[in-house]
Parts: C-alpha cells; structure tokens; sequence
C-alpha cells in the first residue's frame, strides 16, 4: 500500500481553489475536476471494470434459468428473489457504513460479490443445473452489493471537495449507464464464443481489480467527535427520523420515487414493439426502447460540463424531472419508432442530470454520520421504483392501452412534482 496516501486518520476533502470559467466546447464537456484527486479516481477506476464485469452476471443468471426451465416465469422469480436481500441489507449498510470504516466494509463486501461471482462460474462449469442454487447466489450477491453501494456512494464526499460532488456524481452515473448499454452487448457476443461460465469468471476477476483500488484508498472511519453506535434497527430508524425532518432530503427521495413510479415505462415496451412499432421489426423495436434511457443519460454525462457546476441543487431536481416527464408524454404520444427513440433518449439525459444533484444533495446536506444510512435508503428507492412501476404501467397498458398508460404517465409526474415543488419550497430554495 502506499502509505503516503493512505492512512488511519480521518480525511476529508481540501476546498476547491477557484477556477476560470471554461470556454468553447470544454464547457459543455464533462467536468473531470474530482479525477485530479488521486482517491476518487481509484475509486471510479474501479467502477468501470465492475460496471461492465456486474452486467455480464445480470445477463448470464437469467439466460441460464431460462436454459434450464425454458419458462419466463422463473425468471421473473429470481429477479424478485434478489430484491429483498437487497432492500433489507441496503438499509442495515447504511447503517453499518456509518459504524466503521467504509474503506474495510467496502473491502469485505467487494470480496464476497467476487466469492459469489466464483461460486457463480463453479455452479455453472460444473453442469449443476440447480434453479434453486442460482437464487441462492443471486440472494447473497444482491445483500453484499446492498451493503456496498451505501459506503460506496456515502465515501464520494470525504474524497472530493463539495462544489466538485455535483461532477463527482456524473462521472460515476456515466460509468455506470456506459456498462448498461456495453455490458448486455458485450454478453450476447460472447456466450456463442466462450460460453456461459466464462461470463462468471470474468466478472470475478473484474471483482479483484476493484478489491485492490479499494485497497488503495485511505482509511475512512467515522470522523472525530461522532458518537460510534451499534448498527442496528435502532440506528435504521434514526436515518428515517433524520429524513423526516430534513425536508430538503425527504424531496429528493420523493422527486426520484414520483418520477420512476408514475413514469418509467419499461414493463410496456415488449407489448408497444409488437403493436406500435411492429412493423419496423419487433426485435429492433424492442432493443431500441431498452437501449434509448441508458444511451441518452450517457450523452448527458458526457455533456455534463453543461449543468454540473450549477449551484442551485434543487431547481436542478425539480427542472430534471419535469424534463423526464415530458419526454415520457412525448413518448407516450408518437407513433414513428424513431421520434420515439429521441423522446426516450432525452429522458435519459433528463434523468442524467437528476441523479446529478439528487445524489449530490444527498452527500451534501446530510452530516457524514448519516450519510451511510441516506445512501442505504437511496439504494432502495433506485431499486424499488422501477419495480413498482412495472406493476403500476403493466396494470394501466392492460387497461388503458400502452399508449394511453405511459403518456398518462408522464403527465402525471409533471403535475406531481410541480405542485410538490410549489407546497414545499424546501426543494427549490435549495443551493449550495
């Protein structure tokens, strides 16, 4: 380890010095500020091996489940199957990230995602063909990532100074959306190649170049003077007390769970790439709708140097989702694959720029003794709401038609959040 940058004492970030505005196009490009500090670009490093190596699984689990049953069904059940461990153990991580060091518990739970991996590839070589195995694994790789990802995003703000949080954000969103759309891509091309096992292994081994960032990174223990806790139902309950009087945090919760729940459409593109667009192919109709969200929050990462450095964190939420509504609506409304592509494209850009300042809000108005748990909480708003919306727009397009339901849909998260906006000025007035 090098010591010279790694040590036991608590770090915090050091104040960003002033810079001169950028001009022509650097100042639409993406703001690479937080890659200077050598911490935070380990950290990232190691997001983009695993955000292409975690995508490869994601495929892999589901093609062997319906390999092994030919139903849909149980693959629908296994994805319900890793949602709980995930929802209990994002909660019980933020906790937890918020007791001890998040570099050790990043350390731990990097390690066994990458043991699950292992156990993965060693089920699948050795022909075991167990449905239940795979749920089994599926279960403990989506508790330990449930326990990553809230000291993985609580860590962001001891490593880079607060006006940088907002670019910070956009660059680990890009990384993050870029695996959406390689990953799949990239499995579909391999598994006639070197076949399913293989995908497991290299996800694993991904996994051990993430192991050695976090390695590298300082020591993150709770800072000086914070009472240390035990991590707890207790201690789970005073983040969600913490929430509920924090006003500005709670908005950022609702902004994401209003627009996800009323207006992510997903469950409805196989039924409108069979019926709206089957004539330009139901195949490329349906890998354009799922590829559009993903590929338009990437541009909007690129192009974050546009709106990253604003300073009015809320407006920012509040002017996102109202964005990503409209865009849903205008889907909702076309007719032609290819208007509608655009239209979910620039949702995406949409909800770029609304994870930008939710998760920078996130960071930045809570005190770092509660950051681990308002990540914990995020982690399960991100994963439940588009859960919850495909239960919600699947209920609607058979009732209403898919057409009806998303643009109904999008209209309703534009009157929502505005008239949220307009009773609770929490949101709006917030800035940093």
């Amino acid at each position: 380890m090098d010591t010279s940058e790694s040590s036991t004492e608590p770090q915090s970030p050091a104040p960003a010095a002033e810079e001169p505005p950028r001009r022509g196009w650097r100042r639409w490009a993406m703001d690479t500020r937080p890659l200077r500090i050598p911490a935070y670009r380990r950290l990232w490093s190691s997001t983009i091996v695993t955000a292409v190596g975690s995508q490869l699984t994601a495929v892999a689990v589901p093609k062997q489940i319906y390999d092994i049953t030919g139903s849909s069904a149980w693959v629908g059940a296994a994805s319900l199957a890793g949602l709980l461990p995930l929802i209990v153990f994002a909660l019980w991580g933020g906790a937890v990230a918020d007791t001890m060091d998040r570099r050790k518990l990043l350390l731990i739970t990097n390690s066994g995602i990458a043991v699950t991996s292992l156990l993965f590839w060693l089920q699948a070589v050795t022909g075991l063909e167990s449905v239940a195995a795979l749920m089994v694994l599926l279960a403990m790789q989506q508790a330990f990532w449930g326990l990553n990802a809230p000291a993985r995003n609580a860590s962001i703000a001891r490593l880079v100074p607060e006006g940088q949080l907002p670019a910070a954000n956009a660059l680990g969103s890009t990384v993050m959306q870029t695996g959406q759309v390689v990953g799949p891509l990239l499995a579909g091309a391999l598994i006639p190649v070197i076949g399913l096992p293989e995908l497991y292994l290299i996800d694993a081994l991904a996994l051990c170049v993430t192991v050695w960032a976090v390695y590298r990174l300082p020591s993150l223990p709770p800072l000086t003077g914070t009472a240390v806790r035990r991590a707890g139902v207790r201690a789970i309950a005073e983040g969600f007390r913490y929430i509920s009087m924090h006003k500005v945090l709670l908005l950022s919760f609702l902004a994401d769970i209003i627009a996800m729940v009323f207006g992510m459409p997903r469950a409805l593109f196989p039924q409108l790439a069979a019926e709206t667009y089957g004539s330009y192919g139901e195949g490329l109709a349906l890998g354009l709708l799922f590829a559009a969200i993903p590929i338009g929050a990437v541009l909007g990462g690129l192009f974050s140097g546009s709106f990253s450095r604003a300073r009015r964190h809320g407006p920012m939420v509040i002017g996102a989702v109202v964005a990503w509504g409209l865009a849903i609506t205008g889907f909702g409304l076309s007719g032609n694959l290819w208007i509608a592509v655009v239209f979910l494209a620039a949702a995406g850009v949409a909800d770029m720029v609304s994870m930008v300042f939710r998760g920078a809000i996130l960071l930045s108005a809570a005190t770092d003794e509660m950051r681990g748990r308002m990540q914990g909480v995020f982690t399960v708003v991100v994963a439940g709401g588009p859960r919850l919306a495909d239960v919600l727009h699947g209920t609607a397009g058979s009732a209403f038609g898919p057409r009806t339901a998303v643009a109904g849909g999008g209209l309703l998260v534009v009157a929502v959040m505005l008239t949220l906006a307009l009773a609770v000025p929490a949101l709006r007035r917030y800035r940093i």
